[in-house]
Parts: structure tokens; sequence; C-alpha cells
């Protein structure tokens, strides 16, 4: 350990209050929206995708206020809705375009928050709120419910409520990694190296079109100095049999398929009358099941593991609940490995039995992957199709090798060991990949793509017939947590991740 990793480390103990206050505040902020009149300025929707201002405003002034940026002019939002900060040492005397450009990613917006089941079922915790009575909280329904929980003791190290884990600890790590690396300029933590830090929105219902808007809108024509050299992605890392704070270097893709059948709608009473797109389309999700089940057209991979369909999403037209209805349109969340394609998996629902029988039967079948044009809460319409690229950066690359070494020297001395056979930190670093996915979807771009100019020092990674900067991901909370009643984060986490965050940027200008 040298003094700048004892000092990252020292500064991640004594600024988690800090942290914890602005991630419980940013987990809260919707409670102020969701139960208010439309006109008198409330939002149902606060805090999902494309509602995510207030507390985007409320984050952009933390960053100012806390000393995350040098001055409030580095900090603002693009066309698209990201929040953007950036900090660099301007007297490391090296220019710009020679600096290695490491990006920090979150996205902001949650799930929805179910805050009545929370309280239903969970009693003494609120989804905005958090914590309200811990002593009248049901324990063994939560850890029922979640992946990993510390034992009953440590719970005071736990935050709790909507997004917790997924993924506002991330972005408040960030924050406060800025803030430490500003802090640590004088002793070298930003020399050689451009932070540019990103709290993205609209991740959850469009994976990754925050970066999309960057690779489209803003890097092409750009000079290095905005180009990254490394991505890091703080979308939390941890699993609940293996480990905390993994180092995650890749993910598969996903895509959304839609299915729409039509029929005939007619009286229920006399259905030989119509065609019932409901009942065929049943079957085609039956069908569609079965032959996931058998891994019938499903590739795998040692690495990110085997493709996966199921369905997710649908809505019926009719009109009524006595008749045979007119349409039904369902979605199928096809997770996508290496080998696997786009087209392919489309053609796959298409050529179904029971989408053939359907035809046949005089319905009409329509397989096809659609467009996401919901404009975000800036009013950007993002308008791409819903495929979502997976993406691996090597494990020989500089960003993988530096990672592990930050770990071993900046986490590992101040973390205690854990069972093997939970969801506690290790003391060695751990790398892996994602089992969902994240922001770094929206980063590849076609491998013969000449509109942003990548020097080859930058090192990006090139597959097949796309390109993306060198990305890992290194994030607190427990991936099997996220999306649940009772989603929580252990602030030890919080705190290591910061460290963390805050030493690899200049450790990898360094190594690199």
């Amino acid at each position: 350990m040298t003094d700048l990793d004892a000092r990252a480390a020292e500064l991640s103990e004594l600024y988690l209050p800090i942290a914890a206050e602005i991630l419980r505040e940013c987990i809260r902020i919707p409670a102020d929206y969701v139960d208010r009149p439309v006109d008198d300025g409330g939002d149902p929707q606060c805090g999902l995708s494309n509602h995510e201002g207030p507390r985007l405003e409320y984050l952009k002034q933390a960053i100012v206020d806390n000393d995350a940026v040098r001055s409030a002019d580095d900090v603002w939002f693009d066309d698209y809705g990201n929040l953007v900060w950036t900090v660099s040492n301007p007297d490391d005397g090296i220019d710009p375009a020679d600096k290695r450009v490491v990006y920090f990613d979150g996205h902001t917006d949650t799930v929805k928050a179910l805050r009545s089941a929370w309280i239903e079922k969970l009693v003494g915790i609120d989804a905005y709120d958090g914590v309200i009575d811990l002593d009248a909280v049901d324990r063994a329904f939560l850890r029922t419910e979640l992946g990993h929980l510390p034992p009953d003791g440590e719970w005071d190290q736990l935050i709790f409520g909507r997004g917790s884990a997924d993924q506002l600890s991330g972005v408040v790590a960030e924050v406060l990694a800025t803030k430490i690396a500003l802090e640590l300029a004088p002793e070298g933590a930003l020399d050689g190296v451009i932070i540019r830090a990103y709290a993205t929105a609209c991740e959850e219902d469009n994976d990754g079109a925050g970066p999309m808007y960057l690779m489209k809108e803003v890097l092409p024509g750009a000079g290095p100095e905005l180009v990254p050299d490394v991505v890091v992605l703080t979308e939390g890392t941890g699993d609940a049999y293996k480990g905390a704070l993994g180092i995650y270097r890749g993910q598969r893709g996903r895509m959304q398929i839609e299915v729409t059948v039509t029929g005939r709608s007619c009286h229920g009473s006399m259905p030989w009358e119509g065609l019932n797109p409901l009942e065929h389309g049943g079957a085609i999700i039956a069908e569609a099941a079965r032959r996931y089940d058998e891994r019938d057209g499903f590739l795998d991979d040692p690495f990110l593991g085997h493709g996966t369909r199921t369905a997710s999403w649908a809505t019926l037209e009719s009109p009524s609940d006595c008749a045979v209805p007119d349409r039904f349109t369902f979605r199928f969340d096809r997770r996508l490995t290496v080998g696997e394609v786009p087209e392919q998996a489309v053609a796959d629902i298409d050529a179904l039995d029971s989408v053939r029988a359907a035809r046949e039967a005089g319905l009409t079948v329509d397989v096809a992957v659609p467009t996401y044009n919901e404009p975000t809460w800036r009013g950007y319409r993002p308008g791409n199709p819903q495929i979502y690229m997976g993406w691996a950066t090597p494990a020989e690359h500089a960003a993988i090798g530096t990672a592990a070494a930050v770990y071993e020297s900046v986490v590992a001395p101040n973390v205690t060991q854990s069972t093997a056979a939970d969801g506690g930190m290790r003391s060695e670093a751990r790398v892996d990949r994602w089992i969902f996915s994240t922001d770094g979807v929206g980063f590849p771009i076609p491998a013969d793509d000449t509109a942003i100019t990548v020097p080859a020092s930058k090192a990006w990674v090139e597959a097949g017939k796309f390109k993306h900067p060198a990305m890992f991901g290194f994030g607190p909370g427990i991936e099997q947590n996220t999306h649940k009643i009772g989603e929580c984060v252990d602030q030890r986490e919080l705190r290591l991740a910061i460290a963390f965050l805050a030493r690899f940027p200049s450790a990898y200008a360094a190594r690199s």
C-alpha cells in the first residue's frame, strides 16, 4: 500500500457519512412527488426512467456543495439528460490530449418502488424513507426475499430503499470519489488523467441509452481529451454467493422481441365467430418457454454463460371480459451470449410451430424488435431499436490488471474476510461478470465506424464487428438483491467503492 492508497482509504472512511446522507436523500426524493397532485407539481412516476429530474437536480447541487468539482462550471446536464462532471489536475504538466481519460458511469433511474408492498411485507421499512422501525421488521421474510444479508448485529451498516443497490449507491460513490481525487490531487491522485463522471438517465427502460447518446452525438469529431480510455461502470458487482465488490469485465447482451397476434373479436358466448389471439399467443409463449428449457436454439459461453429468453410483458386489446379479444401483444426478454445475434433470435420466434399454427388459423402474427421513443426528462427521444450489445474486456487488458492491483492495495487491507458461502467482502480481488445488463451496452460501435477518432494508445477492445473502450464494473450492491422488496446496500461496500474509484484513474495512467 502506497501513501496515496492509504490516503484514499482514509478519506473514504472520513467521508462515508456524507455519502450515506446523499444516498438516503437520493432514495427519498420521489416521496415528495409521487403522492402530490400533478397540477401541484407532483409526478406519480418520479424516480423511474425519464422521471429522474428532481433526483438529478439534487445530485448536481450536492456535487458542488461537497467540492466534488473545482468549480460549478465543471458539472452540467447534457441534452440527453445525463448529469456530467469532470475533474483533472491542470498543473500536472501533461497536455490534456496526452492524458488518460477515465469515465465513471452509473444510472439514476430505478424500477417501480412498490411502496405499499414494502410496508405490507416488511412493516418497518419504507421504499423511500428506509428504516422506520427496525424492531418491527419481518427479518425472516427479508432473509427469504434477498440473496444476501449480513448477520443481524450488522444491520446498522445497511441502507434500505428502492435504488439503494441498483444503482444509486454507485452514483454516490462517483461523487465522493471525485471529491477525494481532487483533495488528493497535490499528492498525485489526478496526475496524467481526466475523470469524466456520468449519472445517466433511463437505463432501466432503455439500457445504455445515455452512453449511446455520447457515442452518437458527443464523441464523433471530438479530441482525445473526451474519448474514454477506460469506462468504470459503478453498477453493483456483488454476488450473494461469491462475495461483494467483484471486478466485472463483461456481460451478455439483451434485446426485446415483440410479438403482436391479431385475431377477430366477437362475443364470448360464440367463440367460433372469432379468432382468439390470446389463446394462440399463450401457445406461442408456452412453446417458447419449453424450447428455452430444452436449450433449443441457445448457445453457451464459458465466461458469459448461456443465452436466455423469458416472456416479460404483455398487453391485451379486448372490448370486454366477455369477448374474444382483438389483439394480444407481448414481449420476450432475450439475453444474448457470445455467438448469438439479434436476427437469429427474432427468426427463432418467427419459426415456432405455434406461430405457424396461428397464421394457418387465419390470425396475423408480427414478430419484430420494438423501438424506444419515450422522451427523456430533458425531452430527448432516443429512437433506438431495443437491442443492447454484450461485451467483454479481455482479462489481460491493462485496465483489468490495474483494477485488480488497486483492489489488492486499497480495498483488501480494509476488509474483514467473510465466509466463502455468502455475499460478504473478500480480501482478494474477484474478476467475474454480470448476470444482468448495464450501461456498458451503450458503448460498443461498429468496428468500421470512423466518426470517433480513437488513437491506438487508448487500447480499445475489438471484438468481431464491434469495438469499444475497455470497460469493467466495480460498485456496491449485491446483484441478487436488486429489484426486490427490501433492497439494500452495505455502507462498508460503499466506502470501499469510493476508495477504489478515487484511486483507479491515476493508477491506470501510471501503469499504461
